[in-house]
């Protein structure tokens, strides 16, 4: 097992897994924020919020969310370490423009400023709503399913940051920006990796890659937007 980990194909494994993995939170997160938009109450992202926070499914899936990142992350600058190692001296240029995506190539950069990107959403959100908390969070009550339920009004904590922070919003928009960016090539390269290689399907995975990123980057995109414009 540890010597598959620390070959070429195991360390690519181990991106794919922890990288798809990603991806599928990714898509959950959007469509809870995406309630910012839904109700300008709150109640129905409070709601979600509430549950993701209570549900005992959701608690033990945090640390194993938290260990994907590192994992993923960690690999990813292990690999470029070896690789560097492996290539001391740069290859003569050329021009591989034709042969492969600018995101394909910059994949350590996409990655590291995404990182940036997710340092500072855990900053003014993750960190407030689990350790620090803040006044903005004071309890509420929401009606759901007839009774009324007292829980943290998330809704504020967040809608208050993009109502108040121009330069948040547009750091938030260029982050989701560079996520779509970074997935254009990692999603279908991890298919790629765990077996689906053949042009075919390379060819159709590369298509649903790019509608991917699109929606991700689109709706992360959509509710600082939302914020700015109407508020």
């Amino acid at each position: 097992m540890s010597n598959f980990l620390t070959a070429s194909i195991g360390k690519k494994f181990v991106m794919s897994v922890t990288g798809l993995f990603l991806v599928v939170f990714i898509a959950v997160h959007l469509a809870l924020n995406l309630m910012l938009i839904l109700d300008d109450s709150g109640d129905l992202f409070n709601m979600a919020a509430h549950f993701m926070a209570t549900n005992p499914a959701i608690k033990i899936m945090e640390p194993v969310l938290a260990l994907g990142f590192i994992i993923h992350i960690v690999w990813s600058l292990w690999i470029t370490v070896q690789n560097m190692k492996a290539r001391p001296v740069k290859y003569a240029k050329q021009d591989l423009k034709n042969s492969s995506s600018w995101a394909s190539r910059n994949m350590l950069i996409l990655g590291s400023l995404v990182l940036v990107f997710l340092v500072m959403h855990i900053m003014h959100f993750f960190w407030k709503i689990k350790v620090t908390g803040s006044p903005l969070l004071e309890e509420v009550t929401v009606m759901q399913g007839g009774v009324h339920v007292h829980m943290e009004n998330a809704y504020a904590l967040v809608a208050s940051l993009f109502k108040s922070n121009a330069l948040y919003s547009v750091l938030y928009i260029a982050g989701a920006i560079l996520l779509g960016m970074h997935i254009t090539h990692g999603f279908w390269s991890a298919f790629h990796t765990i077996g689906w290689n053949n042009k075919i399907w390379r060819k159709r995975l590369e298509v649903v890659a790019l509608i991917y990123a699109i929606v991700i980057a689109v709706g992360y995109s959509i509710i600082p937007l939302y914020f700015l414009i109407k508020f």
